[in-house]
């Protein structure tokens, strides 16, 4: 077999398995995207799983509310809780009761980036802790992995987190998983899941990728989200001393020829398949950045297998959808 033909053959090897990954894929919106959600039935397939992310403006009723239409649309509903926007236990307890009455059974349980909690939660320990959840009717809960840590919290300490969840599941009989933060760093994820096996974590793994946007809003929700830690050291000055306002032209072409920085959701695809694969890695779960309609229609189209790989540029080349629907 020619150097060309063997060049074909595992492209079209890598594109089947980024097609069978893409079949369990997931995306956000928020509670301000609600009114996107006819579009959203346009693009994204019955049964496709939407988190509602908990903004930090909307309060945890808009987020429960956001949730119920979601499931109103078709989709599979996962809101956000967040525990340090919770006001007190009977909140917590009303909320999950509506989201059941409505046919949620599937949340992303998250401690929130408020600087201060709301009420009695500090922690997602302290709402597993408090057996609300055992007794909610919830089937499936969503926990945050970080693989490339977390700016506030000890690898350690993530690390004793995520055994402490699991225990948790395995007591319950509650269906767990990990959803990632997003992140810049191609290979972190690869990295972060070699440690797996050392902590004794089996939990399955929906790995987060952010979907299309420019670079100067990744740059940008990077530097809100506090992602970084194990990137390449130039990249991480960057981000720490460039403010999005003077992100010039030259600043973001420098960016995206960091090596190792992926700044699209194909490069991510593409990195993440080329690496020794665990099955621990489930799927994937696309951050929208508030461009929902489309990261859905992006979805839609790498699932249905439209479009081709251009090993040299490292990145997809996109097809006419009709011609695959």
């Amino acid at each position: 077999m020619g150097e060309a033909s063997q060049s074909v053959t595992a492209n079209d090897d890598l594109k089947a398995r980024i097609v069978d990954f893409m079949r369990a894929a997931s995306t956000e919106i928020t509670p301000g995207d609600v009114g996107r959600l006819p579009d959203l039935t346009q693009v994204g397939p019955a049964g496709t799983s939407i988190y509602v992310a908990h903004t930090p403006h909307a309060a945890f009723e808009q987020v429960i509310h956001a949730a119920l239409a979601v499931r109103r649309a078709g989709f599979l509903a996962t809101p956000h809780i967040a525990a340090r926007r919770i006001s007190n236990a009977m909140t917590l307890r009303a909320g999950l009761d509506e989201l059941r009455a409505g046919g949620i059974e599937h949340i992303l349980l998250v401690a929130g980036d408020a600087p201060q909690p709301l009420g009695e939660f500090t922690s997602t320990l302290d709402i597993l802790e408090s057996g609300i959840l055992e007794r909610s009717g919830i089937t499936r809960i969503g926990i945050a992995g970080h693989p490339e840590g977390h700016g506030a919290v000890s690898s350690e300490l993530l690390w004793r987190a995520l055994g402490s969840k699991q225990a948790f599941a395995a007591r319950t009989g509650i269906g767990m998983h990990i959803v990632t933060q997003f992140g810049l760093n191609a290979g972190a994820a690869a990295v972060w899941q070699r440690e797996f096996k050392s902590h004794d974590i089996h939990l399955p793994v929906h790995v987060g990728i952010a979907g299309p946007a420019s670079l100067s809003k990744l740059i940008h929700f990077a530097i809100q989200c506090g992602i970084g830690a194990s990137m390449h050291a130039s990249l991480h000055v960057l981000l720490r001393n460039l403010s999005v306002r003077n992100l010039s032209t030259r600043n973001l072409s420098a960016a995206a020829n960091l090596p190792g920085l992926a700044v699209s959701p194909d490069q991510h695809l593409l990195a993440l398949m080329a690496s020794p694969f665990m099955a621990q890695f489930v799927a994937p779960h696309f951050f929208a950045f508030g461009g929902t309609v489309e990261t859905a229609r992006w979805m839609r189209q790498i699932a249905a297998g439209a479009f081709d790989i251009d090993s040299k540029a490292g990145k997809f080349k996109l097809r006419n959808l009709r011609d695959h629907d």
